[in-house]
């Protein structure tokens, strides 16, 4: 699946709490996200832009990717698949 263009950030916010992210906090227009599982704690930042720049979007899946073992492409099919 290709990158998905026009994503605001609250949608990829929406999106994430299937992973099992929470917000947690927000400063300005950055919305802190975090994680918690058994591989550990995760937390992550989105700009509450719309839309996100794609090289923006595309760094913040790849950092999902990573830290869940994943794929950046079965990220992508995850959350907007």
């Amino acid at each position: 699946m290709k990158l998905p263009r026009n994503v605001s950030g609250q949608e990829l916010i929406k999106s994430l709490r299937k992973l099992g992210y929470e917000v947690s906090r927000q400063k300005g227009s950055h919305i802190r996200l975090t994680c918690l599982n058994p591989k550990g704690q995760h937390h992550i930042s989105i700009p509450n832009h719309d839309p996100l720049k794609i090289g923006t979007l595309s760094a913040i899946l790849q950092d999902i990717a990573n830290f869940h073992h994943l794929s950046k492409e079965e990220t992508i099919n995850q959350l907007f698949g």
